[in-house]
Order: structure tokens, then sequence, then C-alpha cells
């Protein structure tokens, strides 16, 4: 079995911080998203992946992933020169899958649950495809698969007026090598994308079994801005776990599941779990709340940061409380004079605020 992870979507709802870097690299718990995939990819002992790329952010992904050898795989890089639908993601990637069954994985989904499970019941139940569904609260804003008492899928409705359930497509699929015929006989939607629900509607259709795989856990669409804050809030409430690396003076309290990294020192401050900061960080006279991740080489100066995601290379100074808040790399934001308690931002790459 071999694994695809889509990477060549330009992530227009989280501009600007995606003019930077491939969405798919924006850090959640100071760790890329494709790490996560990779990971569980790697433990499910799948060895040969591909991983489909744009050239607007491809090569960004080339430098942090290189050649898989930190998780023990083999990675192929594959160019998507223009992003046209899922569907057609897997057609570029095809000289790279042959007729192999594979995982295909959205490069932008963070899931909890492990994928050996949904391994394991596509090889014993042996259909064409299998997705994994997931509970939403309004399944009007998905794509819903229609379900029967078998655990087969019998329709698939992209964002239903009057869905039947609450079963949405998660990002994680697998596929026989029977998706390229149903890719090669579908048409362009209205938007002009050959899109992965209509081949799976094609394979229904065609008399083929298509069944699915309830997740347990949480699962997230990093795709917006509040997503990375539920995914990140997710993440350090399950997996973040207590380990001081760096440097904490007698002044400081750090109470908790508390991730400190190397060489950052915590002076006269407060720092709550669960939380993680990176290397090389200096965090003085300020109270770091739950839920809040700071990326390497940050300077938080007499402020208050909660509940928020900060990333690589920030300066944080006199901020009386930063909560909810997504700050992008080398953001340098400082407060002169005002009576905020509480702001809330968005800031795109290598801009200075004060406020």
């Amino acid at each position: 079995m071999k694994a695809l992870i889509l990477c060549g979507g330009k992530g227009t709802r989280l501009q600007p911080l995606t003019d930077r870097i491939a969405k798919t690299l924006i850090s959640i718990a100071n760790k890329p998203v494709l790490f996560y995939i990779l990971d569980q990819i790697s433990q499910a002992n799948i060895r040969d992946i591909g991983i489909v790329i744009s050239p607007e952010t491809g090569e960004s992904i080339r430098e942090v992933v290189a050649d898989g050898a930190k998780w023990g795989v083999n990675i192929s890089y594959i160019l998507q020169h223009e992003a046209r639908g899922l569907a057609q993601a897997v057609q570029t990637a095809r000289d790279f899958l042959v007729d192999s069954p594979f995982l295909l994985f959205l490069g932008d989904n963070l899931v909890t649950d492990n994928i050996n499970a949904l391994i394991h019941a596509f090889s014993k139940l042996s259909p064409a495809a299998l997705l994994m569904l997931g509970e939403v609260a309004d399944p009007r804003h998905f794509g819903i698969a229609e379900v029967d008492g078998s655990g087969r899928v019998i329709c698939l409705v992209e964002k239903p007026d009057k869905p039947n359930n609450n079963l949405a497509i998660i990002g994680v699929y697998l596929f026989t090598n029977k998706i390229h015929q149903a890719i090669s006989n579908i048409k362009p939607s209205q938007r002009g994308e050959l899109e992965i629900t209509d081949a799976l509607q094609y394979m229904i259709d065609s008399g083929e079994t298509v069944r699915y795989h309830s997740i347990d856990g949480w699962w997230f669409d990093i795709g917006e801005f509040e997503n990375i804050l539920k995914a990140n809030r997710a993440v350090c409430k399950e997996f973040i776990t207590r380990n001081i690396g760096g440097n904490v003076d007698s002044r400081s309290n750090v109470s908790g599941r508390v991730n400190i990294g190397r060489r950052t020192n915590i002076i006269n401050s407060i720092v709550q779990g669960p939380s993680t900061i990176g290397e090389n960080c200096h965090i003085k006279d300020s109270l770091i709340g739950p839920f809040t991740s700071i990326g390497d080489r940050t300077v938080i100066d007499n402020s208050v940061v909660w509940d928020s995601v900060v990333l690589e290379y920030c300066h944080i100074q006199d901020v009386e409380r930063l909560v909810n808040s997504i700050v992008d790399s080398n953001t340098d934001l400082a407060r002169h004079q005002s009576n905020f308690e509480g702001t809330s931002l968005f800031f795109g790459n290598d801009i200075k605020i004060e406020f």
C-alpha cells in the first residue's frame, strides 16, 4: 500500500498567513500539520508516500520534509501545476500510484484517530473505497455520506439543504485502483474541478462497494482561522506532556503540562499548562495561559498571552491581554497607550503593529 498526501492547495482562506508558507506547514502546538500526518502514516507501516505540491509552496515543503528519512519513509514529490480538484490531484499522481491500493490524506486535515483501524477495515472488507466519516453539528456545510445499515455508502451529497444524517466526509480515504477508472469517467463540476465525491458516486452507481469508517475522536480542517485555534486547544489538551527543557528562575511558576524547549529562559513569569514554548525563547515578566503555543526564538516581555498560537521569531512587548489570536512569524507587537482588556488578532508575515 502507498499513501498520497495532497498539499497543493493555495489556502486562500488563511491569507496572508499562507502567502509565506504552505497551509500544511502551519504549526499546531509547535509542530506542522504535515508532520502529524507523516507520523500517522509511518506508524501504519506505509513506506512509500507521495506528496502533491504546488509551484508556489512546494519548495518549502521539500526543505522541511526532504526525503522522508526522519520518518523512515520514502517521499516522492508530485508537482500539480494548477489545483483543479482532489480527483485531478489523484490523476496527477497516477505514475506514482500505478495500480497500488493507497491511502489518500488531505494535507490540511488533523485527525486524532489511529488510521490503523481504517486500514484494517479496508483489508478485511475489501471494498473498492473506504471513507472516514465524522459527526458534525451542522451537516448543511459539509459533504455528507448517506449510508445503510450494513456499513455501505449509498449516496454522497454536497452541502444538502435537508440532510438525512450528520456524517460528514473527512479528508482521509482508502482506494483500490478502481478509483482511476472512475476519475476518467467524470466531468468537471460547476466550479471547474474534478471532484473526488463525483468519482466516488460514479463507483457507487457502477455497482462498486464503497464503505465507511466512523472516527471516534476529534478532527479539524485547519483551512480556517478558528479551526487552527480549536486544533491547537485539542492537541495541547491531549498530547502535551510536562517537559522543562529550558531554564526557569526562582521567581517563576510553571504549573501543569508545560513543554519548554531547550535554551528557553523563563524569568519572573507564570506559565500554565497545557501549553508549549519552543526553543531559544525569552519569556520575562509575563503570564502564558493554557492552550498557548509559542514558536522558537520568540520574545515575550511584560505581556499576557492566552489561548493563542504565536509562531517563531516574534516579539511581544507590553501587551495587556492577547487572547484567541494567531500571530505569524517575525511579527513585532507592542502596546503604547490603551485601555483594551482583550484583543483578538490575525497577523500576516513581517508586520510591526503598535497600539
